[in-house]
């Protein structure tokens, strides 16, 4: 284990001919032939995806937030006085408004959040960061992306882009086997 991630499940990384990367596990399991390199390619994926998702859980868990709390409170910093409707966030944070509900409850009574009535809709209520919760923001969103900053080290602007277009290419494709 190192920082609570089973490295023992991470890719024993090696070369291919070209010098590009792959995982000697993976590539052993599956063997050669037909349809090996999406295969490879969606288990790198997955492999990278579960990676920087446990790391985002323990960073986070080390600034005394989950992830899901640190994430609400960096898309609060985006809206300043107003504060964000608790569906708007939401669908920022691709969670259902009951998951938004329960951070919301959580940040509050830490005293990091507020909920503020919207003038003239009575109905409607929104969220904003209270003074101390601006101020937690702002002791960890440097930190964070300094941390992003070096997960990209030693990556090209191409290659980042590259990365960015393969990523969402990916998506796409996912979200288009979800509908059917």
């Amino acid at each position: 284990m190192k920082d609570g991630i089973d490295v023992h499940r991470s890719p024993r990384l090696g070369r291919d001919g070209s010098g590009c990367l792959f995982d000697e596990r993976i590539r052993a399991f599956l063997g050669s032939g037909d349809g090996v390199s999406a295969l490879e390619a969606i288990a790198a994926v997955r492999a990278a995806a579960r990676y920087l998702h446990l790391m985002q859980e323990r960073w986070a868990d080390r600034q005394g937030l989950t992830d899901g709390r640190l994430q609400l409170l960096i898309s609060l910093s985006r809206h300043r006085e107003d504060g964000v409707s608790l569906g708007r966030l939401a669908e920022l944070q691709g969670v259902t408004p009951r998951n938004i509900t329960g951070l919301v409850d959580n940040l509050e009574r830490a005293g990091l959040v507020e909920r503020v009535p919207v003038s003239g809709d009575r109905r409607s209520i929104h969220a904003r960061l209270t003074p101390a919760g601006r101020a937690r923001v702002d002791s960890v969103l440097q930190p964070a992306l300094k941390l992003q900053f070096r997960l990209t080290r030693g990556f090209t602007d191409d290659e980042l882009v590259q990365l960015r277009h393969l990523s969402l290419k990916l998506l796409a494709n996912a979200e288009t086997l979800a509908e059917d």
